[in-house]
């Protein structure tokens, strides 16, 4: 480990009190989660006054969305963890390099996104439905999300760069000016305002990718302009595959990890469409609702990993252990809010998506969905915090081990049983039952953990991830 230049000075994730620090880094990222959650929420909600069937192809094509997010975050987690732990040991070449290669590998993920847009659109929503025209609103929905990606996978790729650095404020006013145009957009788009014609489902996705454009070019200013601790330089560039393993030793089984939820909402959705399609449309609104749960816990977690790497890095346990110890006070706190108003609100939640002309189906199936699926919460938060620990420790497999078990070990066989023994209504027990399982499995890899990594800090002895 190269020895810290005498006078450098140290970056605030190393000297900053614990829970200053956390607050400081998690709660601007938490805030631009939220404002991403509630742009999301409101596309739903003017998708939803065209029909149900537009509703619907929104939903259906939630897994491809998920997969799309998936790819960028993982690579921008790993990203994240090596600039962090570079950081730390005072390594400012390997910085550079790390960072160019990550943008590198952005640039491929989003091409690789492209093509699946322009190939595999109509193939996607064929393989779910025969409705003609959630058919032809979710292949035109698809393609422009796909085929635009660039916006979305760079955006991620910049705010990771500036959350390793502790700049956490220049994520959250990126992401929240793409997301109030995004927001702005949806009904000018959808409904043709001001002259402009009237695109229904493809003018949400319009209003998507265009604030996802803007919010990246936001980021992109921000690292060049307000991120000295990093330099971007095209000039000699060379993929490097020891960076490039390093990074995706920690970002892919991150991408799979959530790549997973696409196949679990897949599978869910193809178990809900043979009651009703409402019941995929219940299932779709759920998912754009509890992002106002998750979204400020996982920007909670965001700001955690650069903090636990960066002390890890610089061999500092004690910070280590107190950083997540507070984040799962504040992540299990923040998901009994979030159980509470699922189980007292939830007509209300759901009555923003119902078409004028509904039957009210939406609620009647709704309402008992959200109060059952809720009760996962209470279990959720924890599992959330050791995944990111083991994220930023370089120990990713192991939060897709927790995420490969609770969601196709666990969840999809229950729901497919449940489905086929009592019908609809307790195809919802499926969530708890499967968190339940996650929190067992995420105690144990963090007890390995500990041991692997932390104790041996604690000890005067080389982690084990340091060994050669």
């Amino acid at each position: 480990m190269s020895e810290r230049p005498q006078g450098a000075p140290e970056n605030k994730m190393g000297v900053m009190p614990e829970n200053k620090l956390l607050i400081s880094m998690a709660v601007p990222i938490m805030i631009s989660m939220l404002v991403q959650a509630f742009y999301n929420v409101v596309d739903s909600i003017f998708v939803g006054q065209l029909s149900e069937n537009a509703l619907n192809a929104v939903s259906l094509a939630f897994p491809i969305q998920n997969l799309m997010i998936s790819v960028a975050v993982g690579t921008g987690v790993g990203i994240n963890a090596l600039l962090s732990k570079s950081l730390g040991e005072k390594k400012q070449d390997m910085v550079n390099r790390t960072a160019m290669n990550g943008l590198f590998l952005t640039l491929l993920s989003y091409l690789l996104f492209a093509v699946i847009g322009l190939t595999c659109s109509g193939l996607f929503f064929r393989a779910q439905t025969d409705i003609s025209e959630i058919l032809d609103y979710g292949r035109d929905y698809m393609f422009l999300c796909c085929t635009l990606s660039f916006g979305l996978f760079f955006s991620i790729a910049f705010e990771r760069t500036l959350q390793s650095t502790g700049r956490t404020f220049y994520t959250m006013v990126s992401q929240a000016t793409g997301a109030i145009i995004n927001i702005i957009l949806d009904p000018i788009l959808i409904f043709g305002l001001f002259g402009l014609p009237r695109l229904e489902v493809a003018g949400a996705a319009w209003a998507t990718v265009i604030g996802q454009i803007i919010g990246g070019c936001l980021n992109l200013y921000c690292n060049l302009r307000h991120n000295p601790d990093i330099q971007f330089r095209l000039k000699g560039f060379r993929p490097s595959a020891p960076i490039i393993r390093n990074i995706y030793s920690v970002g892919v089984p991150s991408i799979i990890m959530s790549s997973i939820g696409s196949v679990m909402v897949f599978g869910m959705n193809k178990i809900l469409i043979a009651f009703t399609p409402t019941a995929t449309a219940v299932f779709g609104v759920y998912f754009k609702l509890q992002s106002f749960i998750f979204m400020p816990v996982f920007g909670l977690n965001n700001g955690m990993v650069p903090i636990v790497a960066y002390n890890y890095g610089a061999r500092k346990p004690g910070r280590i252990v107190k950083t997540i110890k507070l984040s799962l006070c504040y992540a299990v706190s923040l998901m009994v809010i979030g159980f509470l108003i699922f189980q007292i609100f939830p007509a209300q939640l759901l009555s923003m998506f119902e078409a004028e002309d509904a039957t009210g189906d939406l609620i009647r199936i709704g309402v008992p969905a959200l109060r059952t699926i809720s009760i996962s919460f209470l279990f959720a938060g924890f599992c959330i915090v050791p995944s990111g620990v083991f994220q930023a420790l370089g120990h990713g497999v192991f939060s897709m081990l927790v995420s490969f078990a609770r969601q196709l070990v666990v969840l999809l066989p229950a729901a497919f049983v449940l489905s086929k023994i009592h019908g609809l209504d307790t195809v919802w027990w499926a969530f708890p039952l499967a968190d339940i399982g996650a929190v067992a499995l995420s105690v144990f890899f963090l007890r390995r953990v500990y041991r692997q990594e932390i104790q041996p800090q604690w000890d005067g002895n080389e982690p084990a991830s340091s060994k050669t």
